[in-house]
């Protein structure tokens, strides 16, 4: 089966860039529903484009209030043009680590919930939403982590729905992305209009390209 995700490359390599030199690419959606797989395969359908995850720059104290830091630490490097560094936290010790350096390759792939956020979108090339229920999102989540992190997960859930109340990404997405049995499909986001080259469906059935 063919996959849709060179053809999907293509089209972000073929973006205007966004942040200085670079194209940035917000992979959005609710914790649980596959953003770091699916952008860690894009990553390598782009021939490595570099990831950073917004986990990376979250902290428990700081679960959605990290836009100056990241701004800081990441975009405004990448905006002219230079390797960024960020410190990444460590969820397990509580602090940040040792610096992390982000080069500001042609694509840069941030995923992450709030990857979409209004102070973030006109930085984006393109916003990439994981359609993917919000209550099985978080059930996978919880599965995922174990019971040992029940009481975060009751915290985070609660979160969530608040920044996405006031601040939602899916409304602004260019294109949605489905997990399938077996690899995804990508469809048009809302915030795709009918006439670009992104109101296009793909499927990992290469019948069902169009």
């Amino acid at each position: 089966m063919r996959s849709p995700l060179p053809r999907l490359a293509r089209t972000l390599r073929a973006l205007p860039p966004s942040c200085g030199p670079v194209r940035v690419v917000g992979v959005d959606g609710h914790a649980g529903s596959g953003k770091s797989t699916f952008a860690a395969r894009l990553s390598e359908a782009l021939g490595g484009a570099p990831v950073l995850r917004l986990d990376d720059i979250a902290t428990h104290e700081e679960l959605f209030s990290w836009t100056e830091r990241l701004g800081e630490q990441v975009i405004e490097p990448l905006s002219r043009g230079e390797t960024a560094r960020y410190l990444p936290y460590d969820w397990h010790a509580r602090r940040f680590g040792a610096a992390r350096a982000l080069e500001p390759a042609p694509v840069v792939l941030v995923e992450g919930v709030g990857a979409g956020r209004r102070a973030l979108r006109p930085r984006l090339a393109l916003l990439l939403w994981m359609e993917h229920p919000a209550d099985e999102s978080w059930d996978r989540g919880r599965r995922r982590d174990g019971p040992e992190q029940s009481e975060f997960w009751e915290g985070w859930v609660a979160a969530e729905r608040e920044h996405f109340a006031e601040d939602p990404s899916r409304p602004f997405a260019d294109l949605l992305v489905r997990q399938c049995l077996k690899g995804y499909e990508v469809l048009p986001g809302p915030a795709a209009a009918a006439e670009t080259t992104h109101a296009v469906t793909l499927r990992d059935d290469p019948s069902a390209v169009r």
